[in-house]
């Protein structure tokens, strides 16, 4: 009996997984030059410094998508004290942000207008992740058919959020609208996350739009977690320039973004805005009641309030977690490799400790540090620091 409810329960999620991976699985052919089959869609994504001519742009039958920078980073104070450089400095972001804000909003009816499907990305930036979210959900205002997205541009915390921090953001996200956002990250990223998935159990399920611009991807994307991508961005002032270009589209500056879907535009705008979690049992995010206080629940007059609960890792994710662990162990007991150390039978531990303190390194200086090398000196002690 045990083992019949088992069954089905790998049954059923066996089968919940096939269906969420709609979005994420690709042909072999599209991870090589793929915006050269006509039948792929496009999507452009685009910052407030883009021009944008849209009476051309729309002649690109192609194009099914437009995603605009929204949010970036923690809004501007909404007092401006200090000096009167601080002053300035303030209103002038307070102007920067209303102005971007107007043509977020204008950019979003134009785009609809001309039948595209819209979306948003916030450029994440070091700071509160929640305070980030909601400044990213009140600025876009996400219709139900709205892509978000977020851009994290590298996996340095000094400079862009923290991949602990972009945990939290996504948690928020879906807190406030009940449903994910797609997550825009690089190859070296993307890797990082899906090497560390039992870490980062929300941003290696999230949809992804990855950013690389080379012709083919094959061999550099992770596909022990991802199986395809959302979006591809291939083309970008990196790559296209006044003579050269993977794709240019017509309304459009050089250094605009494109990018490339796995599909045709009629199932990119069924799948759009995609928004749920990529190979998760259902349980994945549970929902837990709060407690609540005996005055209260004796009053009557209370409202219950959940938290998200994530499940427990897996097997396979604990064996890659001290896979990780132990192979930083091992390395830290390896010799370092270096060039030029002479090679000669039985050269261990001393000889390379009397190598290393041997400023003159001729045959016969080596040969002498060698034969008056002490074993019990090669620790770190601190006599052996005065000695040297």
């Amino acid at each position: 009996m045990k083992r019949t409810a088992r069954l089905l329960r790998r049954t059923a999620l066996l089968a919940f997984a096939a269906t969420m991976t709609l979005s994420t699985v690709a042909k072999s052919s599209d991870f090589s030059e793929p915006w050269k089959n006509a039948d792929r869609a496009l999507v452009i994504d685009a910052y407030e410094y883009n021009s944008i001519d849209w009476a051309q742009l729309a002649t690109d039958k192609r194009i099914v998508g437009f995603i605009n920078k929204a949010s970036d980073g923690v809004p501007p104070p909404y007092f401006c004290s200090g000096d009167d450089t601080e002053v300035k400095l303030c209103k002038a972001l307070w102007k920067r942000h209303a102005v971007t804000r107007e043509l977020f909003q204008t950019r979003k009816v134009v785009a609809k207008a001309l039948g595209l499907k819209w979306g948003a990305y916030h450029l994440a930036r070091p700071g509160n992740p929640v305070e980030q979210a909601n400044n990213f959900l009140d600025f876009a205002e996400p219709a139900p058919d709205d892509l978000l997205a977020l851009d994290i541009e590298g996996n340095d915390p000094t400079q862009w959020m923290s991949l602990d921090d972009a945990e939290e953001f996504v948690r928020q996200v879906h807190r406030r609208i009940g449903r994910f956002p797609v997550l825009y990250v690089n190859g070296k990223t993307a890797q990082y996350i899906a090497d560390n998935s039992y870490r980062y159990r929300l941003l290696s399920r999230l949809p992804l739009w990855y950013a690389r611009y080379k012709s083919d991807i094959d061999v550099h994307f992770p596909m022990g977690n991802w199986q395809g991508y959302a979006l591809w961005q291939f083309s970008a002032q990196a790559n296209c320039g006044r003579l050269r270009c993977p794709y240019r589209v017509a309304g459009t500056p050089k250094d605009i973004d494109v990018n490339v879907a796995p599909t045709d535009a009629a199932t990119l705008r069924a799948q759009w805005p995609f928004g749920g979690l990529i190979d998760v049992p259902p349980d994945y995010l549970a929902s837990i009641p709060l407690p609540v206080s005996r005055e209260a629940g004796l009053a009557g007059n209370f409202t219950i309030t959940y938290a998200s609960l994530a499940a427990p890792p897996t097997f396979e994710d604990m064996v890659a977690a001290l896979g990780t662990r132990w192979t930083r162990f091992r390395d830290g007991f390896r010799m370092p490799v270096v060039k030029t150390v002479p090679r000669r039978p039985g050269f261990g531990i001393v000889q390379y400790v009397a190598w290393k303190r041997t400023d003159q390194r001729s045959p016969a200086q080596l040969d002498a540090a060698f034969a008056a090398a002490d074993p019990l000196s090669t620790a770190s002690t601190e006599i052996d620091r005065g000695l040297r």
